[in-house]
């Protein structure tokens, strides 16, 4: 229903937009001129209107809007791919699904094989002319079954009564499908039905668990859909019973078994040296078998069973009705398949989770009891402050106190003194009050990239700016520099991660690496297009080394450098995702590593729009910044 509304909101909104900036366009200064900044001022209306497009674009692909306004046609369509499962089968028979009848098409390819045997046999060499006269006489033979087997005279009686019993089956099927109430259901077999479509739930992602227990619920949950369950389980016993039948008459079993005699007796005469002969006497031998198993039929004893089938097919999709319509514009590129008893996603509604899936399990996986791997996305937790006193104060704090530590006395009783206080305090072997901290895998990806991040901007900044000040800093450090920067970070990743570990370190450090090389180039960039007259004029005003760096040379590095930060934290998200994915326990990238493997769409589109709030977050936080520090940037 949600999205239904959402549906209807988005589009209106795209429609009223778009006739909003075309108002605005017409009432806009004649001379305003191009290329003038102020021009690409405002312009939320636009932005309306492309999120609103998106999003109805992944409503309609996702199949959401389907699931939307037709809930039950997923399940209903399940039931027709049952239906369409039965049929195949049957359809390749005949000139159905294929441009003519099975039993044309194995002759046809059988004869050819045939033929090309005998042209093998007749430029083989290593065949004696005795032992060509035997394989040309198997083949012979195997092509006089095929008669045996299209000759309308020489099927059994009990084999055409076989064929117009499963004839009428299929003609009384089809009448039955017509009706109203077909199948017949009691009413406690249908209250037994909906009890087991019930626990079977819905369309679409679980609501309880970050796994899908299933993809598209198999159980009829309507009377349409009970219809075509019921049409293709009787049709899955027709299919069966048909292709159990062999069109083996007397005289073709009789030719049949004197043949596979005659080939088995001459294979066993041969010698080691005759092995080409005996190979192509296995080959007549196999083409044969394929003969008998192929159910060849003579030409006009399926003409009924076809014109049943294609009866019946026609009955089937007129009983669709409006679900086939809901299938064509509802459900594009792809359709739902079915296998067997289950049901899948075939085509965009596969690899394009819903929307409204995709919220769900956005949902369960911030939920602390759920979360993936029973790790939140982003959630916090109750730390003692005696936790960071500890992980922040060194220990030998306490061994530099004057004194020793306590010595236990004849009692085996340890009195506690100045310098063992100090020591539990340093430590954090105390117990003070609780904070809030944050936690989760969003939370270990930021911080990673925030640490990393901020050490390249500690180190890069200043030596950065050293290197475009100091002749001798950038002969010194720019080879350097330039020597591991054009290496990707992905090939230093694995070094690092083996050094420094799996841990937070190993990813911080390689992140520190790849956000190092940009501040740098960026400050170096920054200080090396400092103006001279600038320089000279401050330095005129009796300004120092110090003042003309702070009040000249760093502001003027500053759009450099924050451009630099801009460009080193997408660089560090994309590092840090291929990171995880080689090598962590928690973080975005872990996340869609795992959920790679296991074809969890909605939480792989998850990470995904993770990823790109948190650069965005980043990015709109460093704009701010720009525009507050350097507000003066392109104005002159």
């Amino acid at each position: 229903m949600i999205t239904a509304f959402l549906t209807f909101v988005f589009f209106f909104a795209i429609i009223g937009c778009v006739l909003y900036g075309r108002k605005l366009i017409k009432t806009e200064k004649v001379d305003a001129v191009f290329g003038n900044p102020e021009r690409a001022q405002g312009g939320t209306h636009w932005v309306i209107v492309g999120s609103s497009f998106l999003l109805l674009v992944w409503l309609y692909y996702s199949w959401d809007i389907a699931k939307s306004f037709f809930p039950k046609s997923a399940n209903e369509l399940c039931q027709v791919a049952k239906v369409d499962e039965s049929l195949l089968s049957l359809k390749y028979l005949f000139p159905i699904k294929e441009r003519q009848l099975k039993s044309t098409s194995v002759i046809q390819t059988e004869t050819e094989n045939l033929n090309k045997i005998i042209l093998d046999i007749k430029k083989s060499n290593k065949v004696n002319s005795q032992n060509k006269n035997f394989l040309f006489n198997f083949v012979a033979k195997t092509k006089s079954t095929i008669p045996l087997l299209t000759n309308n005279n020489l099927l059994e009686n009990d084999t055409k009564e076989q064929i117009q019993v499963l004839t009428n089956r299929i003609n009384s099927l089809t009448e039955d499908f017509t009706r109203k109430d077909f199948p017949e259901e009691s009413p406690q077999e249908e209250i037994k039905r909906v009890e087991a479509a019930k626990q079977e739930g819905e369309w679409g992602a679980s609501s309880t668990s970050i796994d899908n227990a299933v993809e598209i619920p198999s159980i009829p949950k309507t009377k349409k859909g009970l219809k075509f369950q019921a049409a293709a389980e009787e049709l899955n016993l027709i299919s069966d019973e048909f292709f159990e039948l062999r069109n083996h008459n007397s005289q073709y079993t009789s030719v049949l078994e004197s043949l596979k005699k005659e080939i088995k007796e001459f294979r066993s005469k041969l010698d080691d040296s005759e092995e080409i002969t005996s190979s192509f006497a296995k080959d007549i031998l196999k083409i044969a078998r394929r003969i008998e198993y192929a159910s060849i039929f003579p030409p006009a004893t399926l003409n009924d069973l076809q014109k049943s089938i294609i009866n019946f097919d026609k009955a089937q999709k007129i009983e669709q009705g409006g679900l086939r319509w809901v299938d064509i514009f509802l459900f594009p590129s792809g359709t739902i398949m079915s296998s067997g008893p289950s049901c899948t996603e075939q085509g965009s509604g596969r690899w394009l989770p819903k929307p409204s899936d995709t919220l769900n399990k956005f949902t369960l996986m911030l939920n602390p009891n759920v979360g993936f791997k029973q790790i939140p996305l982003i959630w916090y937790e109750m730390m003692d402050v005696s936790k960071i006193v500890g992980f922040i104060l060194p220990n030998w704090i306490a061994d530099i106190m004057p004194g020793d530590y306590p010595v236990h006395d004849e009692k085996g009783e340890i009195k506690p003194n100045f310098k063992s206080k100090v020591l539990n305090f340093v430590s954090g072997d105390f117990n003070l009050l609780k904070i809030p901290v944050p936690t989760g895998h969003i939370w270990d990806s930021f911080l990673r990239v925030l640490l990393g991040l901020v050490f390249g901007i500690i180190v890069g900044v200043p030596l950065g700016l050293f290197m475009g000040l100091n002749r001798f800093a950038k002969g010194f450090f720019d080879p350097l520099i330039e020597l591991y920067r054009p290496v990707p970070p992905l090939a230093w990743a694995p070094l690092v991660i083996s050094v420094l570990g799996i841990d937070n370190l190993g990813k911080v450090f390689l992140l520190f690496m790849v956000s190092l090389s940009i501040m740098i180039i960026s400050a170096r960039a920054g200080a090396s297009g400092t103006q001279l007259s600038k320089i000279h004029a401050a330095h005129s005003l009796g300004a120092s080394r110090w003042q003309i760096l702070r009040h000249v040379i760093f502001p003027n590095s500053l759009p450099e450098i924050l451009t630099g930060i801009r460009v080193a934290t997408g660089m560090c998200w994309g590092t840090l995702v291929a990171a995880e994915f080689l090598a962590g326990t928690t973080g975005i990238g872990f996340v869609e590593n795992v959920a790679k493997k296991y074809f969890q769409y909605e939480v792989i589109w998850i990470t995904i729009f993770i990823m790109g709030m948190l650069g965005l977050l980043f990015d709109i936080t460093i704009r701010k910044i720009i525009d507050k520090t350097i507000p003066w940037r392109g104005k002159g």
